[in-house]
Parts: C-alpha cells; sequence; structure tokens
C-alpha cells in the first residue's frame, strides 16, 4: 500500500505538478487495492483524507494550522518560544486552492467506489447466532467462514466502550483460538459446547457465526466487515 501522509498538502515543496504526483501514485495503490476487494486500511484512509481536504476546503485558517512552523526568536527570560508561520504568500495560498480542487473530486470518485465494494460484501456476509445467545453478549466466540474455505477461523471477540471528544464508541477485540475443520457429523453447536468446556471462564458463551458467499481477503476484508456487522447483531438483540 502506497500511504499518503497527512499533512501531504502542506509538507515539503508546494508545487501542483508535484502534489498532484503524490495523490495519483496514492490513488492508484489504492485503486489496486479495491480491485483485489482488499477494504481495509485503504477505505479508513481515503475517509480521512476527503474529510480532512474538505475541512480545509472549508475553513481557511486551518490552512495556517497544517503548516509546519520554524523558531522566529526566543526569549529566553520568559522560556517561551515564538513562532513564525511560514506561509504568507497570497501565491502559495493560490497554489494550495489548486491543489485541493483537483485532488477532493478524485478522492471522492474513489470512495465511492470503496463504499460500493465493502457494501457488495456486506451483503454477501450472513451472520447468526449459534444456540441460544445468552444475557451478556460483550464477550464470546466468533466463527469466519471464508468462501470456499475447507478452514472455520474461530475467535474469541470482546466489546468494549471508550470515549472520545465526549462521545461514547464501540470497539471490539478479537483473538484467534484456532481454525478448525468441521468432522464428519461435527455441527457448529458441538464445537461451541467443546469450546465451554476448554475455557471454563465462559460456560455459556454468546456464540455467533459469519459465512462468507463470496470470496475476498480474509484479513483486509472478511474479519473488519464481519466484526462491524457482529457489534450490530449484539445491539439489534438487544434492542
Amino acid at each position: 500500500m502506497k500511504s499518503l501522509h497527512e499533512n501531504w498538502l502542506t509538507e515539503g515543496l508546494i508545487d501542483y505538478e508535484y502534489k498532484k504526483y503524490i495523490l495519483l501514485a496514492y490513488l492508484q495503490s489504492t485503486k489496486k487495492a479495491f480491485e483485489k476487494k482488499e477494504v481495509y486500511p485503504h477505505l479508513n484512509d481515503l475517509v480521512f483524507h476527503y474529510r480532512n481536504l474538505t475541512k480545509i476546503r472549508d475553513n481557511k485558517a486551518i490552512y495556517y494550522e497544517n503548516f509546519p512552523q520554524t523558531i522566529s526568536h526566543a526569549d529566553f527570560k520568559k522560556l517561551e518560544i515564538v513562532y513564525k508561520q511560514i506561509i504568507d504568500d497570497d501565491e502559495m495560498m493560490k497554489v494550495i486552492e489548486e491543489i485541493l480542487y483537483f485532488a477532493l473530486p478524485k478522492l471522492k470518485n474513489l470512495l465511492e467506489e470503496g463504499k460500493e465494494i465493502y457494501e457488495f460484501i456486506e451483503e454477501n456476509i450472513e451472520i447468526a447466532p449459534i444456540g441460544i445467545t445468552p444475557l451478556y453478549s460483550d464477550e464470546g466466540y466468533f466463527f469466519l467462514k471464508p468462501h470456499e474455505y475447507t478452514e472455520t477461523y474461530i475467535f474469541r471477540y470482546k466489546i468494549s466502550i471508550f470515549e472520545a471528544s465526549d462521545e461514547r464508541f464501540q470497539g471490539i477485540n478479537t483473538e484467534l483460538i484456532e481454525k478448525s475443520k468441521k468432522r464428519i457429523g461435527e455441527t457448529y453447536e458441538m464445537k461451541k459446547l467443546a469450546l465451554a468446556k476448554q475455557f471454563k471462564y465462559l460456560p455459556n458463551p454468546a456464540t455467533f457465526l459469519a459465512v462468507s458467499n463470496i470470496a475476498c481477503p480474509v484479513d483486509a476484508t472478511l474479519l473488519p466487515i464481519s466484526k462491524r456487522m457482529l457489534v450490530r447483531t449484539i445491539n439489534a438483540m438487544r434492542a
């Protein structure tokens, strides 16, 4: 993956052709990943850059916040460092605006393409509980069956709540326990009971199965999308 620095617009040489080259190389790399159905971390990265440039476009004051700063002098008596903004050139601002208006449509188009791939894959994943789900479902097991794989990935999951900027978010952590092939006559319910016997701290574990109906990369696509679906499924069952 060819990454794009968070301050790519304002760091280094401020030149239209140079920044255009950097952006197009990044977009080409991301598009190739989407063609292979690799969604993460590329989609999140695109969202970040698109939102960042939109904010800069809508609020020119942010230009100055994004520019690097150099020391102009030091006040040793007060032990303070006074910074002077590098940018004070109207011509440079014009160049940045040209880059912005070139970059935003490109980012938006590829972002829409990534979202379509995400939604297509999500529509082709089926998720359901295995057996009876207990009242406590913030922790348990998660079975993931990729398309045409003989093995099922078995994870231990735990949902947690964290706060940022006065907002509450849900996160989910997963730990791979094993990759298991179903034996003849074995069911997922039987595997769930075996896990309860093996790990006694969860005697009646919440357990879910996600099955993919299309082929896609496990780590870059299937697992992260399935994890988000699992959180939504659990929240819906509580409602």
